[in-house]
């Protein structure tokens, strides 16, 4: 793992990590890691967490420690028992804390830090990830070892705890919620009720509710949940963006793929380029127009191998792709930012919407949150997101670290929404609404989005190359594209390519021309009997090489060829007419 940044305006440089009192091999991992003095959350949460033993709610802006200010008092407290198992010469394994994430790549990012973070210590603590991609069998073989820390999904560990009647959270020391705004709105409510029949929640079980941003639904899980939590409420994600410029242009929907070619063709945005598409089929889109003017991007969506998603984010942190079209499948409408629907309909309506949007949602997968990516320097919204709830943890993976960002969002005018088919998006019929939310919550919190300045006469001069590319980029050579990309993420797959080797006749799993439904057919339709060839084929099928269909068997009369200019014919062009 790279040296970690944290914005400047969160580091608490008062305090040292040698304050509180931690482990030294602890201490070690976190000097290695790059940490020099805590941040403002990991100061609050360490304290609160090992001296005086409380529930933490904290509200934090992305890129201010969050992870490690969870992490650090878990790891602290394992070390601490297995001291004192030790001293009683009890010394054993067993599950100590439960970390639950929204996402397969966030589950990813948090076990890999903490292996940063029990470096110097990793026999004593052992770590497992419920969401990495083997088999369950193995799963429950290495649950039963009794990890000290289970990463997972909610719905993750709500199966395995049904299919493993050994794992017991009785005893659970730790337990966090890490996105906790965002495991909710995925759905995840009826498997944490389900958690609370496994856990003890009368014994004293520390609770960890982490997020950038908490709303009313965190209420509940508070009360389920916690006794006598505190409550940091600390910078907003907007206070890390200090350095953030916001922009937006007001456009139709075609002009939009337009203005992305210009921009991009032009450079006139330099550095790394995060691009946000609201569907998959939108990302392959922009995708392959883009590809037609030499431009190459890589798409990241929900429809790809867990390996290939953690892999494309690798080497876009590490400047290996410039321009990433990310499909934020996490978008839902939102009843608190589309202030019309609550006179349209009643609360109980606006829950079951709610709820029903909520399971469109893509499985366990969302690129605006939770995924790590590093020194970005333009979030480009080519589809508004439709909250601004959505559009603030956007804009969130630019201008991080004290880092200075652009955010660029194209806004569709109403009266030009549906006027061209091809490039329309559902979406998009509410941009204006949207965008009316996303400026009142900004200046709020005291930023400004402002039109971006251009000659639009400059922009004629590319229109026909654009409308070109445009049309070339058809529905069937989208399908193509997501189909080939699949196949090729799932045969470079590193586990996958070993399985093929060992298994060969598996990759017929792959072929894209095998039969998708059942039909009712002849079995001798297959075959084509001789009486159906040509007399020619039938006599010596060795010595021809084309067979024209007409009676002379392909001798042509004198008079047909002086008629034809002396030129033999062939009959099927004929047939074509």
């Amino acid at each position: 793992m790279s040296k970690v940044e944290v914005a400047k305006d969160y580091v608490d440089e008062e305090v040292s990590f040698e304050s509180f009192h931690l482990d030294p091999r602890l201490l070690q991992a976190i000097i290695k890691l790059g940490y020099e003095h805590p941040t403002l959350v990991q100061t609050q949460a360490i304290k609160l967490s090992l001296d005086e033993k409380k529930d933490i709610i904290a509200r934090a802006a992305t890129g201010s420690g969050k992870t490690a200010a969870y992490c650090i008092p878990i790891v602290q407290s394992i070390l601490s028992n297995q001291q004192d198992q030790q001293d009683k010469e009890q010394a054993e394994h067993s599950i100590h804390a439960v970390i639950l994430v929204p996402t397969k790549e966030l589950s990813q990012q948090v076990y890999e830090f903490l292996n940063e973070l029990t470096i110097y210590c990793g026999k004593v603590v052992k770590l497992l990830n419920l969401s990495d991609s083997v088999d369950d069998d193995l799963l429950v073989s290495l649950v039963n070892e009794q990890p000290e820390v289970i990463i997972s999904t909610p719905s993750k560990l709500v199966t395995m705890l049904e299919k493993n009647k050994k794992l017991s959270l009785t005893q659970l020391k730790y337990m966090v919620i890490d996105e906790v705004d965002l495991v909710v709105s995925y759905g995840y409510s009826d498997d944490l009720e389900k958690l609370t029949k496994y856990l003890n929640l009368k014994q004293e079980m520390q609770m960890f509710l982490m997020s950038a941003t908490l709303n009313e639904d965190v209420a509940e899980l508070k009360s389920k949940f916690c006794s006598k939590p505190a409550v940091l409420k600390l910078q907003d994600l907007a206070d890390n963006s200090k350095e953030l410029a916001q922009y937006y242009i007001k456009t139709n929907e075609l002009d939009k793929f337009l203005l992305v070619y210009v921009i991009l063709k032009l450079k006139l945005i330099r550095g790394k380029i995060l691009v946000f598409v609201n569907d998959l089929e939108r990302g392959y889109r922009l995708k392959l127009y883009l590809q037609n003017f030499g431009l190459r991007a890589c798409v990241l969506n929900s429809e790809l191998p867990l390996n290939s998603r953690l892999h494309i984010v690798e080497q876009f942190n590490k400047n290996v792709y410039n321009l990433l079209i990310a499909t934020d499948d996490s978008n839902y409408y939102d009843d608190e930012d589309l202030s019309s629907s609550k006179s349209s309909k009643s609360s109980k309506n606006s829950k079951d919407s709610k709820n029903s949007e909520n399971s469109k949602t893509p499985s366990e997968y969302s690129a605006s949150r939770g995924v790590d990516f590093q020194n970005v320097a333009c979030v480009l919204n080519f589809d508004l997101p439709t909250s601004s709830k959505a559009y603030v943890h956007r804009v969130g993976r630019t201008a991080r670290a004290g880092k200075a960002g652009i955010a660029l969002s194209f806004i569709v005018n109403n009266k030009d929404w549906g006027k061209h088919k091809a490039s329309s998006l559902a979406s998009a019929r509410k941009d204006e609404k949207v965008l009316a939310r996303i400026e009142k919550t900004q200046k709020k919190l005291g930023f400004e989005l402002q039109p971006y300045q251009f000659d639009t006469k400059q922009l004629d001069n590319f229109r026909y190359r654009m409308e070109d590319s445009f049309r070339s980029v058809t529905k069937a050579a989208i399908r193509d594209a997501r189909l080939r990309e699949i196949k090729m993420e799932l045969i470079t797959s590193d586990k996958l390519k070993r399985h093929f080797e060992e298994n060969p006749e598996d990759l017929a799993t792959l072929r894209h021309d095998k039969a998708v439904s059942k039909v009712r057919s002849d079995r001798n339709l297959q075959d084509v009997p001789d009486y159906l060839l040509p007399k020619a084929v039938r006599l010596d099928p060795k010595k021809i090489t084309f067979i024209p269909f007409n009676k002379s068997n392909g001798k042509t009369s004198k008079k047909r060829r002086r008629k034809e200019g002396g030129k033999k014919v062939d009959p099927l062009k004929k047939f074509r007419r």
